[in-house]
């Protein structure tokens, strides 16, 4: 009988591991060092876990801290079909503290298993971000997507108490905002993360990311895109061959320059090329 798979994806972010699941086997007792998040695509399943025995459905969000025992075995022979992010429990901490926790943070996450529709769609923008290839041209989009993720389950689904943000706490912060966009327009083409990118406009990155989308209207990541997609219009313009455009303009290949084209104007780059020239 075939028992399914499961495949352990190669994410752009160190601490972050990805895996996908399509399985009707049932997984021994066992526990993991990391914090897990995952949604249940298809099927059911039952375990114990360190909170009390479970079932979990399609569309339920799943989750284990460090350190505590589970298993796991479908409903019936059909199985079920997940996907999961392991995430370090530094990085977890990290993003609690700039949240407004407490440092050092105790952070456990409270439900093996929930409903929440609106995380749901959340990690799959996440999961997609980090599992999709090639990684390395994303890592800003891989660590926009990774915080959001973080922070929405620490607001709602873990024990750690977050301070709100305070008038106080966004005062000033738009000159360091404006910063961080004149990073970009500098050099749309650099590998920026948002690490990098906060650091550099001394904020920490709940603040970057608020107030960047306060700011332009953009989240830093399609902002950047906006730059490329802006540098590679010129290029073609000027006669550019497409895949110089899009070396030329930060793109990973000619295939992401156009998937950006036609979201942002309807037309793929050959279209335009073909329009202006």
């Amino acid at each position: 009988m075939n028992r399914g798979h499961v495949v352990m994806h190669r994410c752009a972010i160190a601490g972050v591991q990805a895996t996908a699941a399509d399985t009707a086997r049932s997984f021994a007792r066992h526990s993991h060092d990391t914090f897990g998040v995952g949604v249940l695509l298809r099927g059911a399943q039952h375990s114990a876990s360190g909170r009390g025995p479970v079932q979990a459905r399609a569309g339920d969000v799943i989750t284990v801290n460090p350190g505590e025992v589970h298993d796991g075995s479908p409903f019936d022979e059909r199985g079920r079909a997940w996907r999961m992010l392991y995430i370090e429990p530094a990085l977890v901490y990290d993003v609690a503290g700039e949240l407004g926790a407490a440092l050092p943070a105790s952070v456990e996450l409270e439900q093996p298993v929930l409903r929440d529709q609106a995380f749901v769609a959340r990690f799959e923008r996440a999961f997609a971000a980090l599992t999709r290839e090639p990684a390395a041209a994303e890592t800003l989009a891989c660590d926009e997507a990774l915080y959001a993720v973080m922070a929405a389950f620490l607001r709602s689904h873990a024990t750690v108490r977050l301070r709100a943000p305070t008038k106080a706490s966004t005062d000033g912060v738009s000159v360091s905002i404006r910063r961080a966009k004149a990073r970009i327009d500098d050099d749309p083409c650099a590998t920026i993360t948002l690490t990098g990118l906060a650091a550099e406009a001394g904020l920490s990155r709940f603040q970057l990311l608020r107030g960047f989308a306060r700011e332009t209207g953009l989240p830093p990541h399609a902002y950047v895109i906006q730059r490329r997609i802006s540098l590679a219009r010129r290029q073609i313009e000027a006669g550019t061959p497409l895949a110089d455009a899009a070396a030329g303009a930060g793109f990973a290949d000619q295939s992401h320059m156009t998937r950006a084209f036609v979201r942002a104007f309807g037309v793929t780059p050959a279209q335009y090329a073909c329009a202006v020239r």
